[in-house]
């Protein structure tokens, strides 16, 4: 089995870095709207699958002092309420992560109405609806109804063309055609299974010092299947 050297690669969340597809306009207008501080809106909930595009606009939003959250990383009832102590915003990501912890629960809830009495920027994210999120305080799903509310849903396949597009450039590389259709056509319509299918091919490229083509990319696969690289 061979295993390959993490090359660092530096996304840039930023909404002029942020690909628009039919299935994330209304998304990235809400958060666009939420982080202009003319617009009166000041409330956002975004949800849909891993990959969708959540985490980058959430993060395109926390610019200044606005401090960024996700609940997949532990945290403690009080280290929680110190991450926005002096921030200009309370953006959390990955609500479906809350974990069945009441004092956390109620810590996040007591929050949520301080920022939103004060009238700043509250932005949330995570994979289901409000009314579906589990271990959320009954409120905080009932007063995130009250913002703006968007679908970010990235399966088609003019969106996934133009994700793969964008990670290859985020690596500085240009993939032909030809090998971004046969990965289209082989992975799972899963975002984060297609960028990984990407990932093995842009790995195996750079540890063998081979250009990326259709031969490569077919010689991968058939790798990966075997279980001779991961």
């Amino acid at each position: 089995m061979q295993q390959f050297f993490d090359f660092p690669v530096t996304p840039c969340f930023s909404f002029d870095s942020f690909i628009p597809c039919d299935g994330n306009t209304a998304a990235l207008r809400f958060a666009m709207r939420v982080a202009d501080q003319d617009d009166p809106e000041n409330l956002l909930y975004l949800h849909g699958p891993p990959g969708s595009g959540k985490t980058h606009l959430l993060k395109s939003i926390a610019t200044g002092g606005r401090v960024y959250v996700s609940l997949r990383n532990a945290l403690d009832p009080e280290g929680l309420f110190d991450r926005f102590r002096d921030s200009d915003g309370l953006l959390v990501d990955d609500l479906h992560e809350m974990p069945d912890d009441p004092a956390l629960r109620g810590v996040l809830w007591q929050l949520f109405n301080e920022f939103h009495t004060s009238g700043r920027i509250i932005a949330m994210a995570g994979l289901h609806p409000p009314r579906e999120l589990t271990n959320m305080d009954e409120h905080l799903t009932s007063r995130l109804l009250w913002g703006l509310v968007a679908r970010l849903d990235t399966s088609d396949d003019h969106s996934r063309r133009m994700i793969l597009i964008k990670v290859a450039g985020d690596r500085q590389i240009r993939v032909p055609d030809e090998v971004i259709n046969y990965i289209l056509s082989t992975a799972s319509r899963e975002v984060g299974s297609l960028i990984g299918c990407f990932n093995h091919l842009y790995r195996f490229s750079m540890t063998e010092k081979r250009r990326i083509t259709l031969p490569l990319a077919r010689e991968v696969r058939e790798l990966v299947l075997a279980g001779r690289i991961v």
